[in-house]
C-alpha cells in the first residue's frame, strides 16, 4: 500500500477523511460521499500492518497504548499538512481513519458561525460550549474562534487536545497547545485542566469534555476567573445541559445545576448539511444563557421543551433556534425543504412551515 499516494489523492480531491479498512479499496470522504481511491488495490492484512508501522514509526508509548486499549488517536505530518489519525481493530487487524487538517483556517464568518459566538469570547470568565455530533465541524469552529482571539485579543490561551490538530502560532495572544495522552504533554484532560490553574492562562480550551472529572476541573477553572471553551458530543443545546448534569450522581445534581446556571454563558450546537450547491452548510443552534435559561437549568427536572422555547424567545439576546436556522437557510436557497424537515421532529413540522412563511413574507417586504 502506497499511503503517500493515497494522501496525495485526498489532498488533490479536497477530501476530508481517508478510510483504510481491510478487504476494501482505500476510501475518501468527499463532501459526505464515499469515493474509492483510483489506481489502488483491495487492502490486505499485510497492508494494514504495514500502515500501522508506517504511522506509529516505532513509538513505544503509542504502540503500548494501542496494544493495551485496541485504539490509538494521534497526529501525523505529511509534507505541509497535518492529519488526525484514529487506528482501531476489526477482526484483530488494524484499520484507520485519517482526517486531513487544512493549513489555513477559515474565518468564523465564512463558516456561518453566528456573530454572538465571537462576541462571547470577550467574556472575562465563564463557560462556552461548542457541541454537535461527529463530523459536525466542532473542531473547525473551535479553532476558528481560537484564531480570532489570537489575532484580536491580548490573552494567554492554553489548549488541551487529543491529538493537536491545527497548530496555532502566537500573534497578539500567547498560545500553548498541549496534547493529551500517555507519553504526551498531559496524561488526561482533567489533569491538564487542574494544572492550568497554575499556568496563568486567561482562556482554557478543552478539546473534549468526556467525564465528570473534566467537568469539575473546568467549572473550578471558570469559577476562579477564567474563560473556558470546551466541546461536547451532543446533538442539541438542551442535550448538552442534560449531559453535563448527568455526569453527576442524583444527590449532587442540584449543586451542579446552580453552578452551570451561573457559569455557563453560551452553547452552540451545530450540524453540517450538504447544500444545494454541493458545499457543506453549517446549521447552528445557539443558546445564550440569560436569566430565563438559568432559571430552567436550576429547576428540579430539566425540561428540553422549556429550553427550546427559551431559545426561540431569546432572539433579542442572540439565541438562535434550530428551526429558525433551517427556515432561513431554506428561504435563502441554501438547503432544500426536505433537508430542513429531516432535521426536526414530526411535532415541530408545523412550526417549521410557519417560520418559513414568516421569513418569506419578511423577505418580500424588503
Amino acid at each position: 500500500m502506497n499511503l503517500d499516494y493515497i494522501i496525495d489523492e485526498a489532498m488533490r480531491l479536497d477530501a476530508s477523511d481517508i478510510h483504510l479498512v481491510v478487504g476494501n479499496k482505500p476510501i475518501l470522504r468527499i463532501l459526505r460521499d464515499l469515493v474509492p481511491v483510483r489506481k489502488t488495490s483491495i487492502l490486505t492484512p499485510d497492508d494494514m500492518y504495514e500502515m500501522y508501522d508506517y504511522l506509529v514509526k516505532g513509538n513505544v508509548d503509542k504502540d503500548e497504548v494501542f496494544k493495551k486499549t485496541k485504539k490509538l488517536d494521534m497526529s501525523y505530518v505529511y509534507k505541509d499538512i497535518r492529519l488526525r489519525v484514529n487506528i482501531s481493530m476489526e477482526d484483530e487487524i488494524p484499520i484507520a481513519t485519517l482526517r486531513l487538517i487544512k493549513n489555513e483556517l477559515p474565518s468564523y464568518e465564512s463558516l456561518g458561525v453566528p456573530d454572538i459566538v465571537r462576541r462571547m469570547t470577550y467574556q472575562s470568565q465563564g463557560l462556552i460550549l461548542v457541541t454537535g455530533k461527529t463530523n459536525s465541524g466542532k473542531t473547525t469552529t473551535l479553532n476558528a474562534l481560537i484564531n480570532y482571539i489570537n489575532e484580536n485579543q491580548n490573552k494567554k490561551i492554553l489548549t488541551l487536545e487529543n491529538p493537536v490538530e491545527y497548530k496555532h502560532h502566537s500573534k497578539k495572544s500567547l498560545i500553548v497547545q498541549k496534547e493529551v495522552g500517555q507519553g504526551r504533554d498531559s496524561l488526561t484532560f482533567s489533569d491538564g485542566v487542574k494544572n492550568s490553574l497554575r499556568e496563568d492562562c486567561d482562556i482554557l480550551v478543552i478539546g473534549e469534555i468526556r467525564d465528570k472529572e473534566t467537568v469539575e476541573a473546568a467549572i473550578e477553572m471558570a469559577e476562579s476567573g477564567h474563560l473556558v471553551i470546551g466541546t461536547l458530543h451532543t446533538k442539541s443545546c438542551a442535550e448538552s445541559i442534560d449531559r453535563l448534569i448527568n455526569f453527576y450522581e442524583v444527590r449532587d445534581q442540584e449543586s451542579i445545576k446552580y453552578l452551570l446556571a451561573s457559569l455557563l454563558k453560551l452553547v452552540i450546537s451545530q450540524r453540517l448539511l450538504k447544500g444545494v450547491d454541493g458545499k457543506l452548510v453549517l446549521v447552528p443552534e445557539v443558546m445564550v444563557v440569560d436569566n430565563v435559561v438559568a432559571g430552567i437549568i436550576r429547576k428540579d427536572k430539566l425540561s428540553v421543551s422549556e429550553i427550546e422555547d427559551a431559545i426561540q424567545s431569546g432572539a433579542d439576546k442572540g439565541s438562535i433556534g434550530l428551526i429558525n436556522s433551517l427556515a432561513e437557510l431554506f428561504v435563502n436557497d441554501r438547503i432544500t425543504l426536505e433537508q430542513a424537515k429531516e432535521q426536526v421532529e414530526e411535532k415541530n413540522l408545523e412550526i417549521l412551515n410557519r417560520t418559513i412563511m414568516q421569513l418569506k413574507i419578511k423577505k418580500e417586504k424588503i
